[in-house]
């Protein structure tokens, strides 16, 4: 995008700053106004910040002690740019005043607390209101007042009349070349790089009508002082490139208000009920990290942190959630972004791997989620199994609570112990009968009947697994769930969920998903279903495997219910070959309680 400068005429213009005497009659005022990406100089005239760096806004020899810096960033598009910190560096060695989002405040690094009393901080006096952060300084007959909101810095000085501030930096002069300009000690590396986006503007109202409110009789008043001409601009330039969200409209009017307020005393709020304006920080005390911002939720839930466009389009595009997982040895780690997380309507506490119990753990000041585990002290639930290229690895996944969703593959090579192992498993089953047979009798509302689950080792189901059949990981065993003492002609068996823990209950926290929602598990290429919803059996198949860590027994539970049939097949589960479109059968069930039917194999 071309960058825009257009020279308007205007009188020196400024925000209520904490005095009572108008800038008229004894006291001359000169205002430097930055808001969103534009800035209005001393002189009225406009241009735009193009990237994401640290310039140097103003200093005077009339306050010689401070100068004013300010750092821009990105926020919802990758090629507009907005303030983002205001940087107060004073002349005393080493002391920068850093007033950054959210109203906060810092010293150096350290933390402030403000309040509407002023804090005298280094010759600065520190306040902080519902509508922003204030910071005044005085020096002869002068005084600069500097106020930040979030998204607009007014700088402020007023002198005797008429002995005006010589101003340097952009507010003295926004026609300056911005390399000249630029403060590479406050700037990160790569600011100066443009990008280009892609992705549509979308206006909330009329973007022109509502601009040229500045213009209009509510501010008749003063527009014989301040020229409006500079802020209905800024508006309708910001306004074409960014969609209008996040109160970014109110920040124009506000601006010019403050700078009216300065020489009337008139009462110029009438416009606030017409566009629900009201003078107060937005996302005041929302703390966010560097690669986020604080703007509106989508879903009407007030506001949160939201990814900055540069930082999630790399994640975006790959369609991920967060960084690739870390193998080093046997221990596992996996960051996901939260900001990301929130995009997608989940919440990091219900994240987890295929043990409940390994949640996701944010950080506090970075916002990223990890998961981590150690496939020997403590695997999280991990499952040893093979490849396509018959490579021995260690799989776990993200899961989500609320879905049982894989979110998330975790892979890492299998890292082999110093004594040899057998990857051979051996069924058995826990009714202690001969043959590889789970029975359940099952009575529930109106249903009497007999439930079986018999494993095989072909596809055919001829060749049963009995407790001497030896079997291999990743081998693939065929599991036939059958009901008897049931009208096939008027009711289905639906097989809802299989899933195996590493205990008997199939409460435990440690859950694979192999059956969910009546569909195969789509994270899982192994597994396999029929017949689901469409007679008394269905069948199911899947790759053996064992937990990382564990010697006991694995238990594979699953649980059915039967299905009125009708001329639609809604007995039938929708599945479809990716996660978060599956979805499951329509039907109403007439037994509300599953039937469980349990079976156990060990290595």
């Amino acid at each position: 995008m071309p960058r825009l400068l257009l020279y308007l005429t205007a009188v020196l213009h400024f925000s209520t700053c904490g005095s009572t005497d108008l800038c008229n009659g004894d006291y001359q005022c000169t205002l430097c106004t930055v808001t969103g990406p534009t800035l209005i100089d001393i002189h009225g005239r406009i241009n735009s910040i193009q990237d994401r760096c640290a310039y140097s806004l103003m200093n005077t020899m009339s306050i010689p002690d401070i100068q004013v810096h300010a750092t821009f960033q990105e926020r919802r598009r990758q090629d507009v740019s907005f303030l983002d910190r205001v940087i107060l560096s004073l002349d005393d060695p080493g002391v920068h005043i850093n007033l950054e989002q959210g109203g906060i405040v810092l010293l150096g690094s350290t933390p402030m607390t403000l309040n509407a009393t002023a804090q005298l901080v280094h010759g600065v006096e520190l306040s902080k209101d519902q509508t922003g952060v204030t910071a005044k300084m005085s020096h002869l007959n002068y005084t600069m007042t500097v106020f930040f909101d979030g998204y607009t810095a007014q700088i402020h000085i007023k002198g005797p009349s008429g002995q005006a501030a010589t101003v340097g930096g952009l507010c003295g002069n926004s026609s300056t070349s911005f390399a000249d300009l630029r403060l590479s000690a406050y700037s990160e590396s790569g600011c100066e790089e443009e990008y280009e986006d892609t992705g549509n503007i979308t206006a909330h109202y009329n973007m022109t009508e509502r601009c040229e409110l500045i213009n209009k009789e509510d501010f008749t008043a003063c527009h014989s002082i301040i020229a409006p001409e500079p802020y209905s601009t800024a508006c309708l330039i910001t306004l074409s490139t960014y969609p209008d969200v996040d109160g970014l409209y109110c920040q124009f009017v506000q601006a010019y208000t403050r700078a009216c307020n300065l020489h009337i005393n008139d009462n110029l709020d009438g416009w606030r009920s017409k566009t629900n304006c009201y003078p107060r920080a937005f996302c005041q005390d929302r703390f966010c990290s560097t690669h986020e911002f604080c703007g509106e939720d989508s879903n009407g839930n007030g506001t949160r942190c939201h990814c900055r466009a540069i930082f999630a389009s790399p994640y975006i595009s790959e369609d991920a959630l967060g960084d690739d997982m870390v193998c080093i040895g046997t221990s596992r780690l996996v960051t996901l972004v939260g900001c990301l997380l929130e995009e997608k309507g989940i919440s990091y506490t219900d994240v987890h791997l295929y043990d409940k119990s390994c949640v996701g753990e944010m950080d506090n000041v970075t916002h990223m989620v990890t998961l981590s585990f150690d496939t020997k002290t403590n695997p999280c639930g991990a499952m040893i199994r093979m490849n396509d290229n018959s490579d021995v690895i260690n799989k776990n996944a993200v899961m989500l609570e609320t879905t049982s969703e894989e979110m998330i593959d975790l892979t890492c090579p299998f890292v082999y112990p110093d004594f040899t192992i057998d990857f051979s498993v051996n069924i058995k089953v826990k009714s202690g009968s001969s043959s590889s047979t789970s029975v359940a009798y099952v009575t529930t509302g109106v249903w009497n009947y007999t439930l079986t689950m018999n494993a095989y080792t072909n596809a055919d189901r001829t060749q049963a697994v009995k407790l001497d059949t030896q079997l291999h990981l990743n081998q693939m065993i065929w599991f036939e769930l059958k009901a008897y003492g049931l009208d096939e002609k008027k009711v289905s068996l639906v097989t809802n969920s299989c899933f195996a823990t590493s205990e008997p209950s199939p409460d435990a926290d440690l859950t694979y998903n192999i059956i969910n929602n009546g569909c195969a598990n789509p994270s899982d290429g192994t597994v396999t279903m029929s017949g689901n919803g469409q007679g008394t059996s269905n069948y199911f198949a899947f790759g053996m495997f064992q937990f990382a860590g564990k010697t006991g027994d694995v238990y594979l539970h699953c649980r059915l219910n039967v299905c009125l049939n009708d001329d639609n097949n809604t007995c039938i589960p929708s599945c479809t070959n990716h996660a978060r479109k599956r979805r499951s059968m329509v039907s109403k069930y007439k037994d509300e309680t599953p039937a469980i039917i349990i079976m156990a194999w060990s290595s």
